[in-house]
């Protein structure tokens, strides 16, 4: 209201201000023939004078109120034109006539598309920042993982295969000076090597999930071959070169670990099969062995924890199956379908590097 009477009295001024120059043109210089009918003159009671004063009063203040009406309405329609931007909508450049100025409607237009696009951008910028932190904070768990397996390889480990020797070596003079060895010292040794056992499997459980530059049949006989030198039970393994996708392989490879990890802690077993073949477009992995076995009932809470394994067959889009049965062993087998057109893209590439490694070495 302050706004609408300032600006209503200074129109007002001004406007007598013209009306006073119009009757010194009209009539010079005030004088009591010329200037005094203005209060002489009267209509309604009221003398002329008064008549104009009012008028341009009236004037004056419509003409405020009404510029001050047209300037809330124009601040209406930008906000209504910005206020999409506070509710992150995206951002549509409007095709409907602009009810307000054109140079107007043009600045607003350029600012809604510069700040959807600062919006995008630190979106991105937010993103990239996320993704980053992740990578470092894995890269930050590989290292330590690594860092705890060799510890643990260099100092329990070994202590663990020490002890191990010393008690086996114990065991024999006992049985050769007393042909029976003392029982409390056998479970000394029983307890020691399934110690060795569970230090190995949690060695094998800290290994990198990750192939790098390594196929997954590869990587699955360094890790057989590794463990044929440290347990005390047979591996048999048939693997082959099978084409998937990096995050497949590095799942399976992390299944594989899982399953051998369980294998050596709780299955007890003297044998185990493991396969890797390509049968039907399907990937075929499967661990068996004449371990322990469990009721498939507690197969979720029993000490083998192949809940991760079944998890992680469903993130790859893999089929998992669980058989076991009491004394007899366990199967864990993992089907993963292979899509006919990426063997094809594959096998294209193949013969493509090889026409080229042809062309350039004649």
């Amino acid at each position: 209201m302050k706004i609408v009477f300032g600006q209503g009295l200074s129109i007002f001024i001004t406007l007598l201000s013209l009306a006073a120059l119009l009757l010194y043109a009209l009539w010079g210089w005030p004088n009591e023939d010329a200037w005094w009918s203005l209060l002489e003159v009267k209509y309604a009671e009221v003398p002329f004078g008064a008549w104009i004063i009012i008028t341009l009063a009236i004037i004056s203040f419509s003409f405020s109120l009404n510029t001050l009406q047209k300037v809330r309405d124009q601040e209406k329609k930008i906000d209504t034109s910005l206020r999409p931007l506070l509710a992150a909508e995206t951002f549509v450049p409007a095709k409907k006539k602009y009810s307000y100025s054109k140079r107007l409607h043009v600045t607003t237009t350029q600012l809604e598309q510069l700040i959807m696009t600062q919006r995008k951008t630190l979106q991105r910028i937010t993103n990239e920042k996320a993704e980053a932190q992740d990578k470092v904070i894995q890269e930050r768990i590989v290292q330590e993982r690594q860092r705890l397996a060799r510890e643990l390889h260099d100092s329990v480990s070994q202590q663990l295969f020490a002890a191990s020797m010393l008690l086996s070596t114990m065991v024999e003079i006992e049985e050769a000076q007393h042909e029976k060895a003392p029982k409390t010292l056998l479970q000394t040794e029983k307890i020691v090597q399934q110690a060795q056992l569970e230090m190995r499997a949690l060695l094998l459980h800290l290994r990198p999930a990750a192939l790098h530059d390594k196929t997954l049949k590869e990587g699955l006989e360094e890790l057989l071959m590794e463990l044929q030198e440290k347990v005390f039970f047979t591996i048999r393994y048939r693997l082959e070169d099978v084409h998937l996708s990096k995050g497949a392989e590095d799942h399976l490879f992390r299944i594989a670990q899982e399953t051998l990890s369980n294998t050596l802690r709780h299955a007890k077993a003297t044998e185990v099969d493991i396969l890797f073949v390509e049968r039907d477009n399907l990937a075929i992995f499967r661990v068996q062995d004449n371990g322990v076995g469990f009721e498939q009932v507690d197969s979720k809470n029993g000490s083998y924890g192949l809940q991760s394994v079944q998890e992680r067959a469903v993130e790859i889009g893999a089929i998992c199956k669980i058989v076991s049965v009491p004394s007899q062993g366990t199967i864990v087998e993992v089907k993963l379908p292979i899509e006919k057109k990426s063997i094809e893209t594959i096998q294209l590439e193949k013969g493509e590097r090889e026409n080229d490694s042809n062309f350039i070495s004649g």
